[in-house]
C-alpha cells in the first residue's frame, strides 16, 4: 500500500464521527459504512496528504486511486476521486480505462455523478473519439452507466455535441428509472444556460416522449427567469 493511502486511511479513521457515520450512511441509502468525516474535513485531509506524499507518476496515481476506491468505507472512495481529479496532468487517453473501471464499480449517484461530470465528461471534451463509447453506454445493462452517458455532456456548454446529446436523450427517454429521467432533465437544464431557445424547442418537439420529471427539470431555469 502506498504511503499516501495509509496516511489518508489513518486520518479518516482518527477523525471519524460515530454519530455522523450512520446518518451519512442512511442519507446515501447504502450498506457501505462511513467513517463520519464530512466534506470540509475530508478535503483538508486530502490536501495534507498530497503535500506530505506528492504523487510523482501516472502509475502511482492509478495505484493510489484503486487502493482508496477498494477501501471499505465510503469516504475512501471520495478520496480516490479527489486524487483522480486533482492530478489532471494524467488525464490522457489512457485514463479512460481507469475511469470506466471506476464507473462500472460505482453503486450510487454520488460517485457516478462525480465520475461523469468531472472525469469522464472532461476526457470526452478533450478526446472526442470517446463519444462513441458514450453512445455504446446507452445500451448498457447497468443504469448507472446509462446515466453517465447523459451526464458526461453536462459541463460541455457551447462545445456540447447536440446531435449526440439529442440521440442519447431520445434513446433513453422511455425509461421509467428515476435516475435516468432526472439526468435527462438535468443535462437539458444545464444546456439551457447556453442555449435556452434550443432547449425550449427540444422539449416542445418531444413533449410526448419526455417524462414529466424530465420536462420540469429541463425548463426549471428558463421558467425561473
Amino acid at each position: 500500500m502506498q504511503p499516501i493511502t495509509k496516511y489518508i486511511k489513518n486520518e479518516l479513521k482518527q477523525h471519524g464521527d460515530a454519530i455522523k457515520a450512520p446518518q451519512m450512511q442512511a442519507y446515501m441509502k447504502t450498506d457501505q459504512p462511513f467513517y463520519g468525516v464530512q466534506s470540509k474535513l475530508r478535503k483538508q485531509i486530502f490536501r495534507d496528504a498530497i503535500r506530505k506524499y506528492p504523487i510523482i507518476s501516472q502509475e502511482e496515481w492509478e495505484e493510489v486511486i484503486l487502493e482508496l476506491w477498494n477501501g471499505i468505507h465510503r469516504e475512501e472512495m471520495y478520496q480516490a476521486l479527489e486524487v483522480a481529479e486533482r492530478y489532471k496532468k494524467y488525464h490522457d487517453e489512457s485514463a479512460w480505462v481507469l475511469f470506466e473501471k471506476l464507473l462500472r464499480s460505482a453503486t450510487n449517484w454520488d460517485t457516478v455523478d462525480w465520475l461523469s461530470l468531472n472525469l469522464i465528461g472532461r476526457l470526452v471534451e478533450q478526446y472526442r473519439h470517446f463519444e462513441k463509447n458514450l453512445w455504446e453506454w446507452t445500451d448498457d445493462e447497468n443504469f448507472w452507466v446509462r446515466r453517465a452517458s447523459l451526464l458526461a455532456h453536462l459541463k460541455h456548454k457551447e462545445k456540447t455535441n447536440i446531435k449526440l446529446l439529442s440521440q442519447t436523450i431520445l434513446k433513453l427517454a422511455h425509461e421509467k428509472e428515476f435516475f435516468i429521467r432526472k439526468a435527462i432533465g438535468w443535462v437539458l437544464r444545464q444546456y439551457s444556460y447556453t442555449d435556452p431557445d434550443w432547449v425550449v424547442q427540444f422539449v416542445r418537439q418531444y413533449k410526448d416522449k419526455l417524462s414529466g420529471l424530465s420536462k420540469r427539470e429541463a425548463l426549471k431555469a428558463i421558467n425561473r427567469n
